[in-house]
């Protein structure tokens, strides 16, 4: 049955409001990394060693969320995810030890690595042609969620607590896992393809090995993949290293740093629904559209990062207009690649494809700031943020254009399947109507 148009933007709602949370609980910590520090009398490599236990579970558990979400029902899983998240964030709260920190903190990222059905789940609300705007909108939810983070981590930190704040976070979790339990509905597999649409469908499409072992043979995926590792570098390197540029080798202080860091952040998020919008409008017109776009905004974003680092210190208009600019273009590609890769994989491996493509951009995300601090330690920090991001945005761009020769094939093998489906659907319908 066709989901009506209140309840699949009431599912957007209830998942944008889910993420946004769920950013905000992951990124609070370095706001609170102080008083943590102070309760427990540890160092800075001690403090660290949590956060990668959380950032190693997330990234081994993406092969197995995937195939969970392909195999049986992402709603009801997907209300677990958030159960977990809270469960995991309370105990993180109470935990007496720093042993007992750390191994509640690695808890904590069993369910980082839930999205993947988020987004297939998604997928089955809404059409190819509409998919970039949506995921464009989720994806608003990774830098306000930083935003709110810091401002929820500033503001109560010294009220309640470390630990009262992740008491709050936590409950939000088990709040949402209560709301995605009751109102979330599962819907048909492909439901929202072209294809199927008005089928109502018998057969139950599910995970198989045979069809998510064939995900290697499309060339559009393995470029992908391969993208994905590099593609995450500028993204931890700015993450981890922006504030410390901008206060170390740009001196800037108090009002300034918050400033550009706040006007940066609010246009990368903007970034994200106009980079799926237009995928979406080019997507249109030919099917090499998304990565046309994608390729044009990492293009585009090295550029305009090289100018705005060439900036002198003493400039800090230019550069804050610059930094806004870049800030735009560079999440164009995100939004893109998810649609594209849900564009030539069929319904019942689509949370796989994704945990794959997100398993390998983890291990880039591992390398990436240590890579950073290495160059920094030699030249500067400038120099590694540029080189670092410049070159794996050139190296993402040459990557989409490869894809861009080989998508609109793999797309049409897709279309052609689901179209295969689609007929065998209405011969069964004949043959029980008969």
């Amino acid at each position: 049955m066709k989901s009506s148009v209140s309840h699949r933007w009431f599912v957007v709602g209830v998942f944008f409001f889910f993420m946004l949370l769920h950013q905000s609980d992951k990124l609070l910590i370095g706001s609170l990394t102080p008083n943590i520090m102070k309760t427990f009398g540890i160092t800075m490599t001690q403090m660290g060693l949590a956060s990668t236990g959380a950032l190693i579970a997330g990234a081994l558990l993406y092969p197995v969320w995937g195939y969970l979400y392909d195999r049986y029902g992402r709603a009801r899983l997907l209300a677990l995810a958030s159960l977990i998240w809270g469960a995991t964030t309370w105990l993180n709260g109470i935990a007496p030890t720093y042993r007992a920190f750390v191994a509640t903190r690695a808890s904590t990222g069993i369910d980082d690595s839930s999205y993947p059905g988020l987004y297939s789940l998604i997928s089955d609300y809404f059409g190819p042609k509409v998919r970039g705007r949506v995921y464009g909108l989720l994806q608003l939810t990774m830098p306000l969620g930083f935003l709110c983070g810091m401002v929820l981590a500033l503001a109560l930190r010294e009220v309640i607590g470390w630990r009262g704040v992740f008491y709050i976070t936590g409950s939000l979790g088990v709040l949402l896992a209560i709301v995605i339990f009751l109102g979330v509905r599962e819907p048909a597999r492909g439901g929202s393809e072209p294809e199927l649409a008005g089928l109502e469908q018998t057969g139950a499409y599910r995970f198989n090995w045979q069809i998510a072992r064939a995900l290697f043979s499309k060339r559009t995926l393995r470029l992908l993949f391969i993208q994905g590792f590099f593609g995450v570098f500028p993204w931890n390197v700015i993450t981890y290293w922006f504030f410390t540029y901008l206060e170390k080798e740009r001196g800037y202080t108090g009002a300034a740093l918050f400033v550009t860091m706040t006007v940066a952040v609010l246009v990368l998020a903007a970034g994200y629904p106009v980079g799926g919008v237009l995928g979406d409008l080019l997507f249109k017109r030919t099917p090499r559209g998304r990565l046309i776009v994608a390729t044009t905004g990492v293009i585009t974003g090295a550029l305009l990062l090289w100018l705005t680092l060439s900036v002198p210190a003493g400039n800090q208009g230019l550069f804050l207009a610059l930094l806004a600019a870049t800030a735009l273009f560079i999440p164009f590609a995100a939004p893109n690649v998810i649609s594209t890769i849900f564009d030539v994989t069929l319904p019942e491996v689509r949370s796989t494809a994704q945990a794959i493509q997100l398993f390998i951009e983890s291990a880039g995300a591992a390398l990436a700031p240590t890579i950073a601090g290495f160059i920094a330690d030699r030249y500067s920090l400038h120099d590694a943020i540029l080189w670092i991001c410049v070159s794996t945005w050139i190296l993402c761009a040459s990557f989409f254009v490869l894809v861009v020769c080989y998508v609109p094939r793999d797309i049409a093998t897709l279309r052609g399947q689901l179209q295969e489906r689609a007929a065998y659907e209405r011969k069964l319908l004949q043959t029980s109507q008969g």
